[in-house]
């Protein structure tokens, strides 16, 4: 399948361009960066530090290459995922967005794609992040009624959404699992005097160094408590589990899907 990577010197787009290179069943055809990049008509291959040249260039109009390609992959930028979206929709491209921290209204659009297009969005990528999904909506289906629930969730300094889109996501998963709307439930941070309120999600967001993933859920009950955690050591396992979602988005009908139907989650 022909990939077309969006934004590929960033800290996600570095590491897919280098695992979508890896793999056999697929082709790089352009990567698209921001405009004013420096990298701009360099050879994608060495714009993303694969080791090698890979014959094809860093472009930063996608519509210039758009034609050519199979599958998008997308962890840009708000702004810039929108305008890849669009382009996405008009030339009836599969487009896998791992980018986090848009509206409501924002998701709905990529809801709405999904009419036309094969249109995949995940909050994070990574296989163990969603099996612990599984195991927080089993907990909080099964006795979150009865335990209080926090969320902490660590990235490194230069991540601009808070709380992150993977927290949102558990968040949503255990709100669902209770009957509820996270909306109506979540508390983010506390000072002063702030006692807790029975039947709320609360949320703690810390940004330090290079942190790349750390994600602890907190059921506490009393005289107990379980934790749930997933660290992430780097950026790989996300980077993998994008080339996957590609993979899994080939040929596809047009329609919205997730990374459960890639995992094959009930």
């Amino acid at each position: 399948m022909r990939i077309i990577v969006i934004a590929p010197r960033g800290k996600m787009g570095k590491l897919i361009t280098q695992a979508a290179a890896s793999r056999s069943d697929m082709q790089l055809i352009a990567g698209v960066a921001p405009k004013g990049r420096d990298y701009i008509g360099k050879d994608l291959g060495i714009a993303a530090m694969v080791g090698k040249e890979l014959g094809v260039p860093v472009v930063d109009e996608l519509e210039s290459v758009i034609a050519g390609c199979d599958v998008i992959i997308d962890f840009s930028t708000k702004e810039m995922a929108m305008e890849v979206l669009e382009l996405a929709v008009t030339h009836k491209k599969a487009l896998v967005c791992g980018t986090t921290g848009f509206t409501p209204a924002q998701m709905q659009r990529f809801h709405d794609a999904a009419a036309y297009i094969p249109m995949l969005y995940a909050a994070n990528t990574s296989k163990l992040v969603n099996i612990m999904n599984k195991l927080l909506e089993l907990v909080a289906a099964t006795v979150g009624e009865e335990l209080d629930i926090e969320i902490l969730e660590m990235h490194d300094q230069w991540k601009k959404d808070s709380p992150s889109g993977t927290s949102k996501e558990m968040g949503e998963i255990m709100a669902h699992a209770l009957g509820k709307q996270l909306s109506d439930v979540a508390v983010y941070g506390r000072e002063g005097a702030s006692p807790r309120e029975k039947g709320t999600i609360g949320y703690h967001s810390l940004r330090a160094g290079n942190i790349p993933s750390s994600h602890t859920v907190y059921f506490g009950g009393m005289g107990e408590r379980l934790e749930i955690t997933h660290h992430a050591y780097n950026w790989e396992c996300f980077a993998s589990g994008a080339c996957d979602c590609a993979a899994f988005l080939y040929g596809k009908a047009p329609g919205f899907y997730t990374i459960k139907d890639v995992l094959n989650f009930s």
